[in-house]
């Protein structure tokens, strides 16, 4: 199963605030445990919310809003993709990740199967298009 880790935000990544040299030392290590073992399929650090957008849609009208965002507590710093067996193998490397402190979220990604027979096989071929495409396997 895939999962998404949802790394939340707080002040100091909102204004900006670059971790030092001991955290991303750190946490490149964690990284590192985390490719070796081969969980790892894609991780990323995102830049302050007042360097992004919403789109807001309601019916057919679109409406943008221009970030800063206020509710820190709802935002997003940084995610990784990885590939584990279970909810618990999540759970269990992330307890090991570098942090002193906030909070950081696992949520299941959906695969194509979780969809039955409502997923057409065109859409479903399409979604394997896709994945060959970014380079994405499915590990058995």
């Amino acid at each position: 199963m895939r999962v998404m880790v949802i790394v939340k935000a707080n002040k100091q990544s909102e204004a900006g605030v670059l971790p030092d040299e001991t955290i991303l030392t750190a946490m490149g290590k964690f990284n590192q445990e985390l490719e070796k073992a081969g969980l790892l399929l894609a991780g990323e650090g995102l830049q302050a919310s007042s360097k992004g957008a919403r789109v807001r849609f309601a019916g057919g009208k679109r409406t943008v809003i221009d970030g800063p965002f206020t509710e820190t507590k709802e935002l997003i710093a940084g995610f990784w993709l990885w590939q584990v067996k279970s909810l618990n193998e999540a759970i269990d490397w992330l307890k090991r990740a570098p942090f002193q402190e906030g909070e950081v979220e696992i949520r299941q990604v959906f695969e194509a199967d979780d969809f039955g027979a409502t997923l057409k096989p065109e859409f479903k071929e399409q979604e394997e298009r896709l994945r060959a495409r970014t380079g994405w396997k499915k590990k058995s």
